[in-house]
């Protein structure tokens, strides 16, 4: 089926459709969404906090260019690795080009598993309040003293962020509980007041949620897979190119491991027990936060499954045929 530019009116204002494709890691977002933006003329945009860098490969599942041939990607490999990236950034970014995509009558289809950055772009963020250093260093002190401090303070102040947040991401809890202190409110409450959505749209949003016994095992194949396919030599060669050890994607599980085999802390053996279990946490976090995702509909498999895949086309097809067909596309 070819997609055709369809609208519908959404409180008075025309909306276009667009497609999320959402879940855990390793439950085949990426494979389900290949397959509707080619069957439903779209063009993909990455959703991934991590692949959005250039050269973090591997440790992402990126997409291999030979895959991306035929179907446009975007937000992928454009941002240098020393650079940073929060959810408002992301927004920014990706705004702009799903308004183009649409333009042209093709389908904007996000896939990805950082929920806070697709509520960031179809939600809206509200301005935080600006970073205090004194502040984020009295902070960072009390997690240096205490390990694991910030994240129970965080999980006392704003428990679903403290929920979506690795309790050793210290950058991200900095930023969560200094909102909370500084702006009176949780962070997980700047969707609300001042908050600018994404106009224009009708977002249909299909969550992937395996069984997680079976979710567990595709995790340990894949995080195997990783490091035997170099992940390892992935991350020598970014060292050998200049880039820092302490540049903000080595933090990102499994890079985080790698880096501790390149620098002589970790066994192999050890560096893919260690990633397993930080992905299988990290997989039960995502679970959580798109279990709470506003209008989203979910296929209980992978997306490489073709019973799953069959399901999410009908879905689509479905979607798209309830939006009333604009008279200026014929």
């Amino acid at each position: 089926m070819r997609f055709r530019r369809y609208t519908k009116i959404v409180s008075g204002i025309p909306a276009r459709p667009l497609v999320a494709v959402l879940g855990p890691t390793a439950s085949g977002k990426s494979a389900l969404a290949l397959l509707l933006a080619r069957q439903f003329d779209g063009e993909i945009i990455n959703c991934d906090s991590l692949q959005i860098y250039r050269g973090f490969d591997i440790g992402t599942a990126k997409t291999p260019p030979a895959e991306r041939l035929d179907i446009p990607h975007h937000l992928a490999d454009i941002l240098d690795p020393l650079e940073s990236c929060d959810a408002g950034r992301f927004a920014s970014l990706a705004r702009p080009i799903i308004h183009d995509v649409s333009s042209r009558g093709r389908l904007p289809v996000l896939a990805g598993g950082t929920g806070f950055y697709l509520r960031a772009t179809l939600d809206g963020l509200s301005p935080g309040p600006q970073r205090d250093p004194a502040l984020r260093q009295r902070l960072l002190s009390l997690e240096a003293r205490r390990p694991g401090r910030l994240h129970r303070l965080l999980l006392r102040l704003d428990p679903p962020t403290a929920a979506r947040i690795h309790l050793n991401d210290h950058q991200k809890l900095v930023r969560a509980l200094e909102i909370c202190l500084l702006a009176g409110r949780p962070a997980s409450r700047l969707f609300s007041a001042g908050a600018a959505p994404l106009s224009g749209f009708a977002p249909l949003k299909l969550v992937l949620l395996p069984e997680r016994g079976a979710l567990r095992a595709q995790i340990a194949l894949r995080t195997r897979q990783m490091f035997e396919t170099g992940l390892v030599e992935e991350v020598s060669q970014l060292l050998c190119q200049g880039l820092p050890a302490t540049a903000k994607p080595f933090e990102a599980i499994g890079y985080k491991e790698a880096l501790g085999v390149v620098e002589g802390r970790l066994s192999v053996d050890q560096a893919i027990q260690l990633t397993f279990f930080a992905t299988c946490q990290y997989a039960k976090r995502q679970i959580t936060w798109f279990r709470r995702e506003p209008g989203a509909q979910y296929l209980s498999g992978f997306g490489g499954d073709l019973s799953i895949a069959s399901s999410a086309a009908g879905i689509v097809c479905s979607f798209l045929q309830s939006l009333h067909a604009s008279p200026s596309s014929f």
